[in-house]
Order: C-alpha cells, then structure tokens, then sequence
C-alpha cells in the first residue's frame, strides 16, 4: 500500500482540489476532521498519521469559510479542539473557519522609516475610537483616526494585541488563539484593511505579540490531546516549575521543536501575510527567565528569541522588532551572531521612570534633575535607538497607575500643572535620544487611566487642541521637517548644564553638527521662571527659538513667558567657548538651533 505523501504546512490550506488539513496531536490514537462540510461527523474524514505526532487529510468537498474542528480519540477520550494555527474563529471557544489567504494589497510595497526617525502611538483597538458603547472598537473605526494621527506627524502605530481572546473586551494580553485576529476588531479581513489604509497614509504598523505565556482562559491549546504531566498543559507547555508565568502555569515548552515551530510561524504569518513592519514582543523576560527577578534563566527561551529575529530577518531586514523586557539588558538588542537576543530596541525603563517621577513629584525640591540626566543620557550598545522612551504606555497608566495629568493633579487633571508637566515630560520624550512614543489620547490631555471598557475621549481633542499643536510641533521639530533640527534624530547628545538649585538642565543633540543640526534643549523643572539666565553654547552668533512649551497658543492657562532667540558671545561655559542668556517659563522647554 502506498502511504499518502506528507501535507507541507499546518492548519486548514484551500487549495483547487478542496482544502487539505495537518494538525499535531502525538498522544492521539486517532484524529479525523470534521465541519459544516461532513456534517460534524467524525467518521467520515479520519486523518492519516505521519512520522512525529503529525495527522493529515484532505478534503474535496471543504471549501473556503466552512467551519470545522479536528476530533481526537485518545487514551482520555474524545476530544474536540479548535485548529491551533486556525487564522479565522468564530470565537475562542467557537470553530475554525477555514480562511481565504488571498487579499488584493494593491502592490503594497510600504517601507518605514529608518529607526532614528520613528515616532510610534501605542494604541488599544478597543477603546481607541469605540462609537457604540455596547461595543468594542474595531478596525475600521481606527482607519477613520488616521488623519488625526497623521496631521500629527505619526508614522509608526504599535498595536496592542489583536490575537483571538476570551470574552468581548481585554488588553489582548491572554490571547486564546494567537494565528486568529479577534472577530469583535474585525477579524483577518478587518486587520490587513487596516494595515493597507495605513501605509497608504504613509503610517507603518507593529504589533503586539505574547508569548510569553498563553491563554489562560478559553485554551483549546491546554491537553491538546489529553496528555499531561504533573497536572500540567500537556504538549504544547513546560509540564514542570518552568510552566509557572504571573498569568497561570502556561507557558509554552520553548525546547519542543514543534511549539517552537508554532511561535515562528505566529511570527511569519504577520510579516508575510499582513504585511506588519515591525513586532513587538510582550515581557521577554518571562520567555527567557522564571520569576519577576529574573535568576532562573530559561536557556530555550533565549535560543527562542535569537530564532525570532533571525526568522524576521530572513524575511526582510527592514523590520524591527521590539522587546519589552524592562530589565536593562545590552545582549537583548545584541546582535544574535555576538550572542544577543538580536531585537532592534528595547522598551527602557531607565527613561519613564525618572521622568514621570520628576513631573508628578509635587514639591520641586524633589525632582532629582541628576536622574533626569541619567534618563536622557542612558543608551543600550552605545546606540541610542536601541531603547525606545515614553513617559506613558498601557502598562504606566494602569495597574495602580494613571495618565500623568491626572497623577499630577487628581483633584484637576485638567488644570494649570496638569498641563504643564505632562508637556514638560512630553518635550523630554521628544528631545531625549531613543525612539519616541506616546499612548492614545496623550495628545489632548486624556486623564483618569487605561481600561479596556472606557474608549478614548475624542471631545479633548477640540477641548484641548493647543496640547495636541504641542504635541504636533514637538514631533515636527524631532522629524526635522523644517531642516533646522536634524540632531534630533542623531546619536549624540552632552548633559552640559545641570543646576540642582533652581532645577534647570539643559543638553546638546547633534548628528554630523553644525547650523540646522546642532540643537540645544533648556528644561525649566521648577514652578519658577528663570530670567536672565545664562547657559554655555557650542558655537557663536544667532540661536533661534524654535519651540516654547509656554507659548499661549498651546494653552489659555500658560503664561507665555517672554523667550527669545539667544545671541551667543564669546566667553567660555558648561565647557563651551561661548555664552547666551534667556529667560523660561515655569514648568517649561525650549529648543533652539541655529
């Protein structure tokens, strides 16, 4: 007898002669498929077993957008599972839906921005632009956000989770099914909609991925095919101490070939078939250590991680990929070759956590400019843009926390130093080197802080337009629109001016240097301006004031204190060879080239 030849591939794959289906399930004496095709009946479609726990058929008579499942029998019964690489389910704990690769991309060929010119916005698909309150947000309805994102000078948008999850709203970060896009965001279709409006309006799109942990909740995934060990997931999970996670005992076995194969195959269905430019990979640290210390390492895990970016590499080595790990790591964004983990850039806490401190501390005295130092100045490999800086994303206004306006002022998260403190941590963020990002709504003051059940405040944005004329202008000035700032997207930069007494720093950005490159930063961190002071400059004559965080028109509650162009003179300071005088509002950020 001729054995059938092995299926390439995993899942459901619609093909002219029907669909043909491969599933792994190693402890399984027998597995069919069944669905709307064969009326759920699972005698009529057994699959054959393959070499490793593998079982394949194929079925003339399935077709695209039928809905199906796989039947195990097993030493522990009958089981029926949801397909794991299924890319379209009716829910998570739904069927398969047998999906339609094809999409018309219209010869999408998108490419982002160099890394030193990216301006990410964190946002959260259901609460971004969410019309109907009943009801989360879905794609579509962040496609008719994009001007607003552009007008601002967006061009990267990372996007929390989207991977099949349990229930109608979360962050997205218990992901039920990660080959699946949430069908209450729009499913497969709704997602490259998305990423094809986006790159039409110029704006690249990452997202965020877990695998760090699975599930917990709506797992079809655990006992796949009944077996486990120690009470554990079984097949698909470590079944000893390294399955624990903070999110349950699921995290997947990064020693089993097979599970490792399903992350890199997560990771290449986004880039290939939805066209992402970039991922960004929840809590590394979990995936390569067990515990919130970090001690015990996981070797397979880290092996894991240098797999994934070798994988997104091979496939195209514009993308960047992005590791939230929090622990101020260098090998993580080493290269893999020298032994590192390979990421572009890192999420730094060295950065957020001094900022926000600073601006939310309520007495002057103790906003620490020497840390602030250290968070401008701090950089992984000596490359600036292997971090990535913000003073808030979903994780820092939430589990305790709020968005700063309303940490500054709860009383008024609206008012006079609500204001001007988050735009004084906004400027930082900006001016600082790294790869900046803000979270949705920032721009135009949204307070209180992040759930998944309250939708973004859009009526801020006309509430609040002058922050969101900040924000604009802060993002202009670090892209160098105007050919006046390019330092600002440059690897270097020099603290030259640190005064812990009237809490005034001042730091110099700069790529190759000179007129239009050369940028000099003044932050005022006291409640006090500062008039006629005195700062050192690099080079001589005119320096002109190109954005004061005090000006008037970002708010009828600043003062628009007097700045001015700076006239640079001869005489040695800060280690420089010449010197200007200035004056700054309180709470307030200058920027000057020449």
């Amino acid at each position: 007898m001729v054995k059938p030849p092995i299926i390439a591939g995993m899942g459901s794959m619609p093909s002219p002669a029907g669909v043909a289906f491969r599933v792994w399930a190693p402890h399984a004496d027998q597995v069919s498929v069944i669905g709307s095709f064969n009326d759920w009946d699972g005698a009529a479609h057994p699959m054959d077993p393959e070499p490793h726990g593998f079982w394949s058929t194929s079925v003339e008579s399935a077709r695209i957008g039928d809905h199906y499942k796989f039947q195990l029998s097993t030493p522990w019964g009958v089981i029926k599972r949801i397909d794991p690489y299924a890319h379209e389910v009716t829910s998570s704990v739904g069927n398969a839906i047998i999906h339609d690769p094809d999409f018309d991309w219209d010869d999408d060929n998108f490419s982002m921005k160099c890394w030193n010119e990216l301006v990410i916005y964190e946002l959260h698909v259901g609460t971004f632009n969410d019309d109907d309150l009943s009801q989360p947000g879905r794609f579509n309805s962040i496609s008719a956000r994009l001007e607003h994102l552009n007008r601002l000078g967006i061009n990267t948008i990372q996007i929390m989770p989207v991977g099949q999850f349990a229930g109608q709203r979360s962050w997205g970060y218990n992901p039920s099914h990660i080959f699946a896009v949430d069908s209450d965001y729009g499913g497969s279709l709704g997602f490259k909609r998305f990423v094809k409006r986006a790159h039409q309006a110029g704006i690249a799109v990452i997202l965020d991925v877990v695998f760090n942990h699975f599930g917990p909740s709506d797992l079809d995934l655990w006992r796949f095919d009944g077996w486990s060990e120690n009470d554990k997931g079984g097949i698909y999970f470590y079944n000893d101490d390294r399955a624990l996670t903070p999110w349950g005992e699921t995290r997947p076995d990064y020693g089993r070939g097979e599970v490792r194969q399903y992350i890199l195959d997560n990771v290449t269905m986004w880039l290939k078939e939805y066209h992402l430019d970039g991922l960004r990979f929840d809590s590394t640290g979990y995936i390569r250590s067990v515990g919130d210390a970090g001690t015990e390492e996981i070797p397979d895990g880290w092996s894991l991680l240098q797999a994934i970016n070798e994988t997104v590499a091979r496939h195209d080595s514009g993308h960047i990929t992005i590791a939230e790990d929090l622990r101020s790591n260098d090998w993580l964004t080493k290269d893999v070759g020298a032994g590192g983990a390979g990421f572009g850039s890192q999420w730094d806490p060295h950065f957020i956590q001094p900022i926000r401190q600073a601006v939310i501390a309520p007495r002057d005295e103790d906003r620490a400019l020497e840390k602030i130092r250290d968070a401008i100045l701090y950089r992984y490999n000596d490359d600036a843009f292997e971090r990535v800086i913000y003073s808030e994303s979903h994780d820092d206004v939430a589990n305790g926390q709020s968005r700063i306006p309303q940490d500054v002022n709860p009383s008024d998260p609206t008012g006079w130093h609500a204001q001007k403190r988050s735009t004084l941590a906004a400027a930082m963020v900006f001016t600082a080197p790294g790869i900046p990002m803000l979270f949705q709504g920032q721009e135009f003051l949204e307070g209180g802080w992040f759930r998944d059940t309250v939708p973004v405040d859009w009526d801020q944005r006309q509430e609040f337009r002058g922050i969101v004329r900040l924000y604009r202008d802060l993002i202009r000035l670090r892209l160098d629109r105007e050919g006046v700032s390019r330092g600002l997207c440059g690897q270097f930069t020099q603290v030259f001016h640190l005064n812990t007494q009237r809490n005034v720093i001042a730091f110099h950005r700069w790529d190759q240097g000179g007129p239009g490159d050369d940028v000099v930063v003044i932050a005022n961190f006291s409640h006090e301006p500062q008039e006629n002071y005195i700062v050192g400059l690099p080079a001589a004559n005119g320096w002109t004031l190109r954005f004061n965080s005090d000006w008037h028109g970002y708010s009828e509650s600043f003062d628009g204190f007097p700045s001015a162009d700076l006239a640079a003179v001869p005489g040695e300071r800060d280690g420089f060879p010449c010197h200007g005088s200035f004056g700054v509002g309180p709470y307030s950020v200058l920027i000057y080239s020449q």
